[in-house]
């Protein structure tokens, strides 16, 4: 595990304690596992110290409730005290899956109403933990991150308004624009990259894959996630390749100008893999077109990798895509919900990301340093050294 040495000889903030809402319950329980398994190991050398008192324990969550009224209100109640604990909630605002019952109608759960209730949660330990830190992998409003003419500016606007109400730490993953930290400059947030976790993936699940200039490359879907895609063709030493979007800003179609054409910038992608890597698939049309034009390039395999997999419109066009070869895998980590149809397909690969958020929350809580956690460049050429001396295990 890494900084061990260094979580032995820090003091812990305080009393460790998960809450895992309804949305992110089966990514939380794996993170309790985590915990558990290595501070009952670590427990042993501070047997007797007050500073470690409830250290170890058989579970770190938390038992609370979000029960509703019949007209669609609800409350948020903790049912164990937590009273001087540094508190970690986890929520997925996207799990679309939940329902609730309003007026006898059955209405699926919005971000908004995720949102509510990690609010009602913050209220209720509000006064009693000694510190609140929210892990929000997708991040609530990210993609109304910037203010055009008269618009709300929404995330900036829920970010203020949980440190408002306590939260300390906000911690995110490839959050759609990094800079909306800037509305809470005085208090901590984090936007982690996945990198790491998409790299392991793919060596443990293609066992041909060659490192190099020359068979492989990275390419951005538009000019938004550029930085993401240089950042991990750079530790990898390949090129990268980049798409902008041609837009008609004649007209306005569901709140936006419609892309007319995705034009490409770079060197030939002719026998390649190719890698397409952005923060999200949301209905996926985007990345098909760009697919398509990777294809028409004469692109060896397309590898579309996301950090969250929305699938908003579904799978048929990504099935489509699969049979016509135009797209040979689709990466998503589990983050936020996944559906069993998601999970049945078999170009899709699944990065797991529970060991990582609970190293996370391990060194927050002892208050060292995350910035080992946060730059992935070592891990990364150590697993991809192992795979081409073909050390590593494949799926």
């Amino acid at each position: 595990m890494p900084n061990e040495e260094i979580q032995l000889e820090s003091i812990p903030h305080g009393k460790l304690g998960l809450i895992t809402l309804k949305s992110s319950e089966s990514l939380g329980q794996k993170v309790d596992e985590y915990l558990v398994r290595w501070r009952s190991t670590r427990q042993q050398l501070h047997p007797n110290d007050i500073a470690f008192k409830g250290y170890q324990r058989d579970s770190y969550l938390i038992e609370h409730s979000l029960p509703r009224f019949g007209n669609g209100e609800a409350k948020g109640t903790i049912k164990e005290s937590v009273r001087g604990d540094d508190l970690y909630i986890m929520l997925d605002i996207t799990n679309h899956s939940l329902t609730y019952k309003m007026c006898g109608q059955i209405n699926h759960m919005s971000p908004d109403d995720h949102y509510q209730d990690l609010k009602r949660i913050i209220a209720a330990s509000s006064g009693k933990a000694k510190r609140i830190n929210v892990i929000m992998p997708f991040l609530y409003e990210s993609r109304q991150h910037r203010r055009s003419s008269r618009e709300s500016l929404d995330c900036a606007l829920a970010l203020q308004e949980l440190v408002d109400m306590g939260v300390e730490n906000i911690i995110t993953f490839d959050a759609h624009d990094p800079r909306v930290q800037n509305a809470i400059p005085l208090h901590g947030f984090e936007s982690v990259t996945c990198a790491y976790q998409f790299v392991k993936a793919l060596c443990s699940n293609v066992d041909d894959l060659v490192f190099d200039n020359d068979h492989m490359m990275i390419i951005s879907p538009d000019e938004g996630g550029t930085d993401r895609a240089v950042y991990l063709a750079n530790v990898l030493g390949i090129n990268v390749g980049m798409f902008y979007k041609r837009r008609d800003y004649s007209r306005i179609v569901d709140g936006r100008n419609p892309i007319i054409a995705h034009e490409f910038l770079g060197s030939s992608v002719e026998g390649k893999d190719v890698f397409i890597i952005d923060d999200m698939i949301s209905s996926g049309e985007s990345m098909i077109d760009v697919a398509t034009e990777l294809k028409k390039r004469k692109a060896k395999r397309i590898f579309v990798i996301s950090t969250f997999g929305l699938f908003t419109n579904g799978f048929a066009k990504f099935d489509e895509a699969v049979e016509k070869g135009i797209i040979y895998r689709v990466l998503t980590t589990n983050l936020i919900y996944q559906s069993e149809e998601m999970l049945s397909r078999d170009y899709y690969i699944s990065c797991d990301m529970s060991k990582y958020i609970a190293y996370i929350i391990d060194t927050l809580n002892h208050n060292t340093s995350l910035s080992e956690l946060l730059n992935p460049y070592d891990k990364i050429n150590s697993i991809v050294a192992k795979y081409s001396r073909g050390e590593l295990e494949h799926h």
